[in-house]
C-alpha cells in the first residue's frame, strides 16, 4: 500500500479520489466525470506487481509470436473458460497531483460461473484512521456486493451495486477490476503487438501490448459481463484503453495492466493491474441474505 504526500492539499485531493473511484462514496462516484483511454503509466506496469513481490517479468526475448498476437489476446477469456478457476492477485493504483495510492486484493475467481470473491486492503490513513478493516467483495453476474464499506454502512451490513448503473461498469469502482472484466475486455483488443517471450515468477508467458475498444468488447462479452462493460462503453468519454498482457502456453491469462485516465478538475489516472494463479483451485462464493443487505443512506 504506497501513499505518498507533499502538500496538505494533494493528499485531500488524493483521498477524495479513493473515496469516490474505490466506493469508499459510491454515491459519489458520478463526481470521477467522464473518463478517458489515453495512456499513461501509473506505475502498474510489468514487474510493479499486484502481490508483493509475485509476478515480477524477467528475461524478455524477441521471439516469433504463437499465432496472430490480436486473435491469441482476444481468445484469452476463453481460455480462462476452460481453465474453470484461478486464483488473483490484483493492485489499482491512483495518481492525482503529488499522490499516489494503491490498493490491494486477493481472492479467487470462477470464470465458467462468472463468479468470485476479493480481500480488498485500503491504505489505512485515506480515512483518516490508523487501520480500515479490509473489504469482502463479492463479484457475480450483473452485482457488486461490499462488506466493511465504511461510509456509515454498519460493520456487518453488506452493500449491493448494480454494475450495469455504474458508469465505469466495475472497472474502478471496487478499488479492483473484476478479474473476469479484466479478461473479457481484452475481446476489444487492437492495433496488438507481440513483445516476447518472458519469465513470470517461474511461468513462460508471452507478452504483448496494445489496446482495446470497451465497446467492441462489450458487444464480444459473455452475457454475464455484458452490462457491465455497455455501462462502461457509455460511461468513459473515449473506448480505448492501452493494457500489456501475459499469456501462458495455454492461451491463460497470467497478468494484465490496464491504464485508465479520468479527467474531472485535473487529470487521474488509473492503472489496474490482474494477476492470476493457481488455475483449478475450487472458489465458492456464498451470496447474502436479503436481510444483510444495507438499504440505509451511505454517506458521502
Amino acid at each position: 500500500m504506497v501513499v505518498h504526500q507533499h502538500r496538505r492539499r494533494r493528499r485531500r485531493a488524493g483521498e477524495a479520489v479513493l473515496a469516490v473511484c474505490a466506493a469508499v462514496a459510491v454515491a459519489a462516484l458520478s463526481a470521477c466525470g467522464a473518463a478517458s483511454g489515453t495512456g499513461t503509466d501509473g506505475g502498474g506496469g510489468p514487474g510493479g506487481g499486484a502481490a508483493k513481490g509475485a509476478g515480477s517479468v524477467e528475461g524478455v526475448r524477441d521471439e516469433r509470436p504463437p499465432g496472430d498476437p490480436t486473435a491469441v489476446v482476444r481468445g484469452a477469456a476463453d481460455a480462462l473458460t476452460a481453465a474453470g478457476s484461478a486464483r488473483t492477485r490484483t493492485a489499482m493504483e491512483m495518481a492525482t497531483g503529488g499522490t499516489r495510492v494503491t490498493i490491494r486484493g486477493e481472492g479467487g475467481v470462477d470464470f465458467r460461473k462468472r463468479m468470485g470473491q476479493l480481500l480488498v486492503m485500503l491504505p489505512a490513513d485515506v480515512k483518516g484512521e490508523p487501520e480500515h478493516r479490509p473489504i469482502t467483495e463479492l463479484l457475480v453476474p450483473g452485482a457488486l456486493y461490499m462488506k466493511n464499506r465504511g461510509a456509515g454502512v454498519p460493520d456487518d451490513k453488506w452493500v449491493r451495486l448494480d454494475t450495469t448503473t455504474l458508469s465505469d461498469g466495475n472497472l474502478v469502482t471496487g478499488g479492483a477490476t473484476d478479474p473476469v472484466a479484466a479478461a473479457e475486455l481484452l475481446r476489444g483488443a487492437q492495433e496488438v503487438t507481440y513483445v516476447g517471450e518472458s519469465d513470470l515468477s517461474g511461468t513462460k508467458v508471452h507478452h504483448y501490448k496494445g489496446t482495446t475498444d470497451i465497446a467492441r468488447a462489450a458487444r464480444s462479452a459473455s452475457p454475464g459481463v455484458k452490462g457491465a462493460l455497455e455501462a462502461a462503453a457509455k460511461g468513459f468519454s473515449k473506448d480505448s484503453v492501452p493494457f500489456e498482457v501475459y499469456l501462458d502456453e495455454e492461451g491463460r491469462l497470467r497478468k494484465v495492466v490496464h491504464r485508465f485516465t479520468y479527467v474531472k478538475n485535473g487529470v487521474i489516472d488509473v492503472s489496474s493491474t490482474t494477476l492470476l494463479y493457481g488455475f483449478g483451485t475450487p472458489v465458492t462464493v456464498v451470496l447474502p441474505p436479503s436481510g444483510d443487505i444495507y438499504a440505509g443512506k451511505i454517506a458521502e
